[in-house]
């Protein structure tokens, strides 16, 4: 099938899914809430709401990445539709609450996300053997500075079916002899230094192939800068993390809101899980310990304790090892698979050392000894620490800490309040992902030796 008209469908198929979903909300809305709701709108109101759904539905499909059918298994898939569905439907149902100025029955609503859910798994299942029953794989090839198995991340992530990589090359190998990239539908460029990778992309695009390029630090930063003229010359002005006023006071207010707001709705939960820590070892409930936020400064991040009263006894700092980590305490398994451990650090955003969304605060002493291979990592501090951030959302538990400066670099050279929600919201996805970001699951007590960097400021 031609790329334009495989394109033309799988705009159709998407607009089916919206179409699938919406349809049930639409019926049980005509059928039952409407005829609850007293209104002189009419018509207007009752068609005002089914566009509700439809606009936040697909906002949060696109939060979700509910439509890439490309690149997720079929469980991804199914995953990221009940999510986009659940979350819109219970936007919904407050604002039917709202209409009715009381609490709607909720149990018709729970009827209609079964049946969008049936309906999502029917979707994923279809789309994705259609779209793999038209395409075949992209003859793809991969190049590197410094290998590190990229190819390998195609196969372990179920994407072989979209890129063939038949071919593995270095830069040296590519630059001597660009006609080596002749043939090839998509290329993949990790970690190639500007001057080698501007000759490759140059190529590409006068050959018509795709390229994909894993960005440097450097690249990342310069993604943030701001166009301007002068001179008669185009020129990217670059600057240090300066968002202006506007976006740092609604930031604030917002995290002071949000924090408050979900500190009185988990109070419950909060003392159970006091009591339960209480009631094991008799120990201290929290957890301080000196991390690092925007430049540089330090403050005590709180957390629930889940570790052993002499989890550091020793004195060295260690991080923890995960699940099997022999300090956990029984309630601490259960509150860090929960995320509850994270729960206190609303009251380090209350009183303003964190934000809700920014990078995750490290300590001084694992920064330090990731500076020694990688400078670049003290660029993060620009911003203030957040509860969540770029990097725990679209990171991995096994991404590499360079891997995760650059997403956080990402962040911090495009601030705006609409990417600190889509953050918000994007978080919810990975709270129930056992291969999540160690920033919302891991409590970082203790150090490790850092791993083999590959910095910006290395030589050739």
């Amino acid at each position: 099938m031609k790329e334009e008209k495989k394109r033309f469908f799988l705009r159709l198929i998407k607009l089916f899914n919206v179409v699938l979903m919406t349809i049930p909300f639409g019926f049980i809305w005509r059928s039952y809430y409407e005829k609850l709701i007293y209104s002189n709108s009419g018509m207007f109101e009752d068609w005002g709401i089914i566009a509700l759904f439809v606009l936040l539905y697909f906002v949060f499909a696109r939060v979700y990445d509910v439509f890439l059918v490309s690149l997720y298994r079929i469980s991804e898939m199914i995953y990221s539709q009940v999510l986009a569905v659940a979350v819109t439907d219970g936007f919904i149902y407050l604002v039917i609450c709202l209409l009715m100025r009381a609490f709607a029955n909720i149990l018709p609503g729970c009827a209609v996300l079964v049946v969008q859910c049936l309906l999502a798994a029917g979707w994923s299942v279809c789309s994705h053997k259609w779209y793999y029953l038209v395409s075949d794989p992209k003859k793809s090839a991969v190049i590197h500075e410094r290998g590190r198995g990229l190819d390998g991340f195609i196969s372990a992530y179920g994407m072989e079916k979209k890129y063939d990589v038949s071919s593995v090359l270095t830069v040296e190998e590519c630059v001597q002899d660009l006609s080596l990239l002749d043939g090839f539908e998509t290329v993949f460029l990790d970690n190639v230094h500007s001057r080698e990778r501007n000759i490759i992309v140059k190529y590409c695009i006068e050959h018509n192939i795709c390229a994909y390029v894993i960005p440097r630090v450097g690249d990342v930063i310069m993604s943030g800068a701001t166009r301007m003229h002068m001179f008669h010359l185009p020129i990217l002005r670059v600057d240090r993390y300066s968002p202006n006023p506007e976006y740092l006071f609604i930031k604030r207010f917002m995290d002071i809101v949000f924090s408050g707001i979900a500190l009185i709705l988990l109070l419950p939960v909060m003392l159970i899980t006091a009591v339960a820590i209480k009631a094991h070892d008799h120990g201290p409930v929290f957890y301080k310990q000196v991390r690092l936020t925007k430049d540089g400064k330090t403050f005590e991040v709180l957390k629930f304790r889940s570790m052993n009263m002499n989890a550091e006894a020793n004195g060295v700092a260690r991080l923890s090892s995960g699940e099997n980590d022999p300090r956990i305490t029984p309630v601490g398994h259960v509150i860090r698979k929960l995320r509850i451990d994270e729960l206190p650090q609303l009251l380090n955003i209350l009183e303003g050392s964190m934000s809700i969304v920014g990078p995750r605060p490290e300590r001084p002493e694992i920064s330090e000894q990731y500076e020694k291979t990688l400078p670049e990592f003290r660029l993060r501090l620009q911003a203030k620490a957040g509860l969540t951030g770029y990097a725990q959302v679209y990171g991995k538990y096994n991404t590499t800490p360079y891997d995760k400066l650059k997403m956080d670099l990402m962040y911090i050279a495009n601030p705006s309040i609409w990417e600190d929600l889509m953050i918000c919201f994007a978080t919810v996805k990975i709270l129930f992902m056992p291969e999540s970001t160690e920033g919302i699951a891991e409590d970082q007590t203790t150090a490790m030796a850092p791993e083999e960097f590959v910095s910006d400021e290395d030589e050739k």
